[in-house]
């Protein structure tokens, strides 16, 4: 894969834009802290129960509200598997990454900034701003991923993908530090505590659009170039400037010669299904099934992006001695036994909470920076923004299967036990392909050189 020779100093332009990129990872964690994981949920989950009828249930729809939120999740993510893909194409099609990325990252902002009008009983108006504003964070994150091998050199990469994701935590604990004051002093602010919610997720759009705009300003956009295929053929102009569409259906085609490639996507989308949705749905866990208040909940989230910063960087640092698969490997056996201690956890066991916090902060960073500059290595030549459109799929926050599993677990059973601890398959299978793929004959065959470590 096409990246610049850094194993040097970098010059000063790329500093220059790797500090850019970094920003954006400042700009856009926000959203999966104070808006995804900590107030949404338990927020609009409350909002649903307003509005539900005499028989507790929404409408015609007949849906539990305590199901309502992450139904809502898995629907925006369906969604993006329409979208993501394109918005890849077109992106390498047409090499107007900042565009792109501006564009998207800035109506997700404005939804999310919406959000400040959800009361009332507006269940509805909550759902549709958050599937706008989780579709739109998808597709910005497809494109800013992108530039990653742009960035950094092959042994490079864990290095710089934990930097953004450490950088992403600080911007996260900064401005959720924030809001956890704002919610614990609204009463003496002559607020309730709805408002404050509504406030907190109002000015966690505003950080993420305006930090973008300093993002942007750093990134530029990259000359158009061949796309190698197996084999190493060169992509055709027509390739390039037709349709999105067309870009698209032929990406699709060629995947099938990288059968390893896919393994790994594979392997992603179940251990990263089960890592988003305890990440989303945590926040309703904490509150519905262990009687948490919305101020211990919000500190342990808080103190989750504390520890992740030195997890981040920490598994960075292990990934450069033992290889990033065996690090990432280490972390899905981790994240098992989280949820198993999450289900045997006591109601109200605030101190139990914030231990099982703290492990998930150590383990959540390095998963997934870990994750993405291992993708990195398996995409060919041109098309690194179409293969982490079909990434993001299943990225931060945007998995569906886990939220359907455990949205449709506590349906049936009523226990959010059982829906918590369903979750481990998820872990358990993404294991167990991850394990059997032979990474570095995967790295040859999609036409890179493998970093020493891997």
């Amino acid at each position: 894969m096409s990246a610049p020779d850094t194993t040097a100093t970098p010059d000063r332009a790329l500093r220059r834009e790797r500090v850019g990129w970094y920003s954006y990872d400042w700009a856009m964690s926000v959203f999966n802290t104070s808006v995804t994981t900590v107030f949404l949920g338990p927020y609009l989950t409350s909002v649903a129960r307003e509005a539900a009828g005499p028989d507790g249930a929404l409408g015609f729809l007949g849906i539990d509200p305590g199901s309502w939120f992450s139904f809502v999740l898995s629907f925006s993510v369906l969604a993006q598997v329409l979208v993501l893909p394109i918005t890849g194409a077109v992106a390498d099609r047409t090499g107007r990454r900042r565009e792109l990325l501006a564009g998207f990252a800035l109506l997700g902002a404005a939804a999310c900034t919406g959000l400040f009008f959800v009361a009332d009983g507006r269940y509805l108006l909550g759902a549709l701003l958050f599937v706008v504003a989780n579709i739109s964070f998808g597709a910005a994150t497809v494109v800013y991923y992108s530039w990653l091998p742009d960035l950094a050199a092959p042994d490079e990469r864990d290095k710089v993908s934990s930097r953004g994701w450490a950088v992403g935590y600080v911007g996260g604990a900064l401005l959720l530090a924030v809001h956890l004051g704002l919610f614990l002093s609204a009463e003496s602010l002559g607020l309730t505590s709805g408002e404050a919610v509504r406030i907190c997720l109002a000015t966690a759009g505003l950080w993420w659009g305006a930090f973008t705009v300093f993002t942007v300003s750093r990134l530029r956009n990259r000359p158009l170039g061949g796309v190698r295929g197996q084999g190493g053929a060169a992509a055709t102009t027509e390739g390039r400037t037709g349709s999105g569409f067309r870009q698209l259906a032929r990406t699709l085609k060629e995947m099938r010669a990288f059968p390893l490639t896919l393994w790994f996507l594979g392997a992603y989308l179940l251990f990263n299904d089960g890592v988003q949705t305890v990440i989303s749905l945590s926040a309703v866990y904490a509150t519905e099934e262990l009687g948490l208040d919305q101020s211990v909940l919000t500190g342990a989230i808080l103190m989750v992006q504390v520890v992740a910063i030195a997890g981040a960087l920490g598994l960075g640092r292990v990934a450069a001695r033992y290889g990033a698969t065996r690090t990432v490997l280490g972390c899905l056996v981790a994240w098992t036994a989280v949820l198993v201690a999450a289900f045997f956890l006591q109601e109200g066991a605030v101190l139990q909470f914030y231990a099982l916090a703290a492990v998930i902060g150590l383990v959540q960073g390095g998963t997934q920076a870990l994750s993405r500059s291992l993708f990195s290595h398996l995409i060919p030549a041109g098309q690194e923004a179409e293969y982490y459109g079909f990434y993001e799929i299943s990225d931060r926050g945007t998995s569906w299967l886990g939220p359907l599993a455990f949205g449709l677990t506590y349906q049936l059973t009523g226990s959010y036990r059982l829906a918590i601890i369903s979750l481990v398959v998820f872990f358990v299978a993404g294991f167990a392909l991850l394990a059997r793929l032979p990474m570095r004959r995967a790295v040859v065959e999609a036409g890179n050189t493998p970093p020493e470590k891997l």
